[in-house]
């Protein structure tokens, strides 16, 4: 499909931590946003937010996204759509609880698309780099060509009694499985094709509404406690800033060539104790063991060239990303 430089982007779960920040790179870069919310009191932030764009940002309420049709209404008259609405997080008890929504939800908007979006050119859906890890004792760098099949077997064999981990990686392995098989079944009646963003732990500043540090999303909440709980800056993972997710969301338009791609979008690997290390030195918050995070072996990597060659991607260091959380924290009296 040609690139998409201007026009109107459906952003689900538009109130979302990612979705945000996507919303806000789309409206800086000249489209128009309609921001789908499951309720108008969940919108009342981004309207708030998002004050000074005037009509070209607009709202549009799907209560259930897991309900046949949700998005109907919702994809009529946009040239694009930005599909973030997905679960994430490790209190499920069924896997359901993950996987109906991430499943239905990237599946219905799909077909909304498909029969009520003729105007739709490229549909982005925010994957994750759990549908490609795999776990390993030995180190590992893994690519787009990678699945994560461990997971989806474990909670195949072991249903409720699957880790919690695998719980949220099996949801994010159907939906994008889904994803690609629409359009490979579709692919002779869609005007549209899919572009796919794998990216792993996110973490950076916060403009979604949250009332409290209790309120904030998992991967946030994992950085808060790496600064501010005693033992909190134990382990570590892969990472990506949400503000260069969110750009990458937006150039997966504006290139065609990002049409069928999946691409992970990482800036690298990290110890908890990174983070640390990386924060201004006049941080208040805690400053753990310096350096022990260098003796960290890493056993999952991802390839990112990827995302790099075909969006042109430069990621944040961790200096600036620790400095913007810092900033955030401060600012929120944290």
């Amino acid at each position: 499909m040609p690139a998409i430089s201007s026009g109107k982007v459906l952003v689900s779960g538009a109130n979302g931590y990612i979705a945000v920040w996507v919303v806000r790179t789309l409206l800086e870069e000249g489209y128009s946003v309609r921001g789908a919310v499951r309720s108008a009191d969940k919108g009342k932030h981004l309207t708030e937010l998002f004050a000074s764009y005037g009509d070209k940002f607009e709202l549009v309420v799907v209560p259930d996204i897991t309900q046949d049709g949700a998005f109907d209404e919702a994809v009529k008259g946009v040239d694009a759509i930005e599909h973030t609405a997905s679960p994430f997080h490790f209190q499920a008890d069924e896997p359901a609880e993950l996987i109906e929504p991430a499943l239905k939800g990237t599946v219905g908007i799909l077909e909304s698309a498909r029969k009520y979006g003729p105007s739709v050119k490229r549909v982005v859906v925010t994957s994750s780099c759990a549908a490609a890890l795999n776990i390993s004792t030995e180190p590992q760098l893994l690519s787009e060509l990678d699945w994560n099949n461990q997971a989806v077997k474990e909670v195949e064999e072991k249903g409720r009694a699957a880790s919690a981990a695998s719980k949220y990686r099996t949801s994010k392995v159907l939906a994008e499985r889904a994803a690609w098989d629409f359009v490979q079944k579709y692919k002779d009646e869609i005007g549209w094709d899919v572009s796919v963003m794998n990216p792993p732990l996110v973490v950076g500043p916060i403009i979604h509404d949250i009332a409290s540090v209790d309120a904030l999303n998992t991967s946030a909440h994992m950085m808060y406690n790496a600064f501010t709980k005693p033992g909190g800056a134990a382990g570590g993972g892969c990472w990506i800033d949400v503000r260069d997710l969110a750009l990458a969301h937006v150039r997966a338009l504006q290139k065609e060539e990002a049409g069928g791609e999946r691409m992970i979008i990482a800036a690298g690997a990290f110890a908890w104790q990174d983070w640390l290390d990386a924060a201004p030195t006049s941080s208040k918050y805690q400053k753990g063991t310096p350096g022990a995070g260098k003796d960290m072996v890493h056993l999952l990597r991802y390839k990112n060239e990827k995302g790099i060659r075909i969006l042109g991607m430069q990621y944040h260091s961790m200096e600036d990303t620790a400095a913007a959380v810092i900033a955030d924290y401060e600012a929120r009296g944290w």
